[in-house]
């Protein structure tokens, strides 16, 4: 089964090797049809902690790392 990539914010890069991403999804209501803001937030693993609070990174799956963490920063270029 592939791996999720998600998009989104940091807003948290206080602990060692791990960052907070928040995602964010928009999804139209079923019976009101306009469209709904939802964010979630993730732990993501960063190896080298070159992520920083405001940058846009994508997270992928990953195996367990910690009670939290089941996500990992790809690091590639491509991130607009």
């Amino acid at each position: 089964m592939p791996r999720r990539i998600l998009q989104g914010v940091v807003v948290s890069d206080k602990n060692d090797k791990t960052i907070v991403v928040k995602v964010e999804r928009r999804f139209m209501h079923p019976v009101y049809k306009k469209f709904i803001r939802r964010s979630k937030k993730f732990a993501a693993h960063d190896e080298a902690n070159q992520c920083k609070v405001g940058d846009i990174v994508r997270i992928r799956e990953c195996a367990p790392i910690s009670r939290r963490k089941t996500w990992e920063v790809v690091l590639d270029s491509s991130v607009e």
